[in-house]
């Protein structure tokens, strides 16, 4: 019930105050993250937005408007007011209201509300996707314009619940091994479990499209493969990079029954398309300038796949969103660590890729010990009075790359290497002569966009192995990485307020180490996260959006003066 001592004020326009200093903050953020959206961040008071995707995402998942409701009432100073009560119910209840059906060989749009079918066949954005009306609740759709027309029901605010099932795709045997090709025990986690069952969905018309939201390092891929098994089919891998198609392929045939031969790379470097293929987002969206075409595009209609499994979702180019439309009889799984997207297409994840299924808090599986626990620190440095100047009179768009090559950052950074000498650091970055000259600083090896795969999984084993205790790295390395010994990031410079690859630099160093006394991947591990920002500029003010989804996730960054640290 509403108490002046509860941590959260909701108000009339959706927004949420939530107090950091109250000791139901961790419960009520917790709860909030299931429904709302985290909009800022600062100490003491942070605002979360209810949107209608965000309780589409929670209507998906099986919360109700009244569990949502029951508790915000349980954290709420004041009584909530009558808007957002009825919004909520009216949002969440707008989940599912038209369904698309497979009758024989037609597809069929569906809905028990007679009023909102005239609505929808009246409307620009999706009559042009309908055909003739069965009756007062059926209507045809246009033959491959499935997907099309989920985009523009979401559009106009009634997302689809999509039960028109999927083709079963070209059979294949996969099993999980109890044990890796070394011999090492394999057995899924149960959320790993979890996760894939509830994408699974016992193989129903309920199941087989939607996004696992996992950290880093808490084993998406094993979620992407534990699906596989589930569905015995052959399967298109899509991925970031060429590193980590390599890592896929590997722990394909590390950890379950397919062989070499049957699983195969499509990828710049080679085209080869097997049983189980794995290919980047890259070579996809390819094409030559001047045309519209996209010839490997191919792929998709290669083989009869299965499953698609999008790996890092949040990253999927806007023309794989183009394709994926077409192609909506296939099962899709997305897999990410945060459906934050910087350009404002969730909603296309939503509708395409499919809802949210599953997600774990990051500190949740932090506190069961599957992924490290991580102190995040911000380091201030000012500016001397020269380059101020300097950033005084620069062009609003060079204000950042001014503020970012702040030269005082260096030693600052050399501070933290020589606080965390002998363990395996990363020192990662956005600007390359800013990253040559920390390169050259340190001795250290650097890979960057020009470094080939080869090189790069070399350089990435030698860290592995403790070779290279150090490594510098561009953005390459922000995704799809496999670290597990790496305890510290330092990093130098971000994509502008990118939310998106803060959560995933953090996620470089979020692996379990493993226990030289047990030999077990699982255990108590310490990692430390370094960004070093500079004071009263651009810098500091994007750090500070870069922080807030890993802030929802209930990190918390140590704010630190250049004076403390050296």
């Amino acid at each position: 019930m509403p108490s002046p001592s509860n941590p959260i004020i909701v108000q009339g326009d959706k927004s949420i105050l939530l107090e950091v200093q109250n000791e139901r903050y961790e419960e009520a953020r917790d709860a909030l993250a299931r429904f709302a959206e985290l909009e800022k961040s600062p100490e003491y008071i942070h605002t979360y937005r209810i949107t209608p995707l965000s309780l589409w995402n929670a209507a998906s998942s099986g919360l109700t408007a009244a569990e949502i409701l029951s508790g915000l009432e349980a954290f709420s100073k004041y009584g909530l007011p009558a808007n957002v009560t009825r919004d909520i119910e009216e949002y969440v209840g707008r989940y599912g209201r038209v369904k698309l059906i497979r009758e024989g060989e037609n597809l069929t749009l569906t809905s028990d509300d007679k009023t909102l079918m005239v609505e929808i066949l009246n409307h620009k954005k999706t009559q042009v996707f309908l055909r003739e009306q069965l009756d007062a609740r059926r209507v045809l759709v246009a033959s491959g314009r499935r997907g099309h027309l989920k985009q523009a029901l979401l559009q106009i605010g009634y997302p689809a619940e999509d039960l028109a099932g999927y083709a079963p795709g070209d059979d294949l045997p996969i099993a999980l091994r109890p044990s890796t090709l070394d011999g090492k025990s394999f057995t899924l986690r149960r959320y790993q479990t979890e996760a894939a069952e509830v994408f699974h969905a016992g193989g129903s018309a309920r199941g087989g499209s939607g996004v696992i939201v996992l950290p880093c390092g808490a084993g998406k891929t094993i979620v992407g493969m534990a699906a596989m098994a589930q569905l015995q089919t052959s399967t298109l891998i899509l991925t970031p990079n060429t590193v980590a198609v390599r890592q896929w392929m590997s722990e394909l045939v590390d950890k379950t029954s397919l062989t070499e031969d049957l699983v195969g790379e499509y990828s710049g470097l080679q085209k080869d398309i097997r049983p189980v293929t794995v290919s980047t987002y890259q070579i996809l969206t390819y094409r030559k300038r001047g045309t519209e075409e996209f010839p490997h595009f191919g792929l998709f209609s290669a083989r009869n796949w299965g499953l698609i499994i999008y790996d890092e979702v949040h990253l999927l180019p806007a023309p794989v969103f183009r394709i994926t439309a077409e192609i909506q009889a296939r099962r899709r799984l997305g897999l990410t660590a945060t459906l934050v997207r910087e350009d404002g297409m969730e909603g296309d994840v939503f509708s395409l890729i499919g809802p949210q299924k599953y997600n774990v808090p990051w500190k949740d599986l932090e506190k069961q010990g599957w992924i490290a626990t991580a102190i995040c620190h911000e380091i201030r440095a000012p500016l001397d009075e020269n380059i101020r100047m300097e950033y005084a009179v620069a062009p609003q768009r060079q204000k950042y790359s001014v503020a970012a090559h702040n030269p005082r950052k260096l030693p600052l950074m050399q501070a933290i290497l020589h606080r965390h000498a002998g363990e395996s650091i990363l020192v990662i970055g956005m600007y390359l002569d800013q990253l040559d000259e920390i390169a050259a600083r340190l001795n250290a090896p650097l890979i960057n966009g020009a470094t080939p795969v080869r090189e790069r999984e070399k350089l990435y084993e030698q860290f592995r192995t403790g070779e290279v205790k150090i490594l510098v790295v561009s953005k390459v390395a922000n995704f799809s990485i496999d670290l597990p010994d790496a305890s510290v990031a330092i990093e130098v410079s971000g994509t502008f307020g990118s939310r998106q690859e803060e959560a995933q630099r953090l996620g470089r160093i979020l692996r379990p180490k493993s226990d030289p006394s047990t030999g077990s991947g699982q255990a108590a591990s310490m990692a430390h996260f370094y960004t070093i920002v500079t004071r009263e500029t651009v810098d500091q003010t994007f750090a500070a959006n870069r922080q807030r989804f890993l802030t929802e996730q209930g990190y918390k960054y140590e704010i630190l003066y250049e004076d403390e640290v050296l």
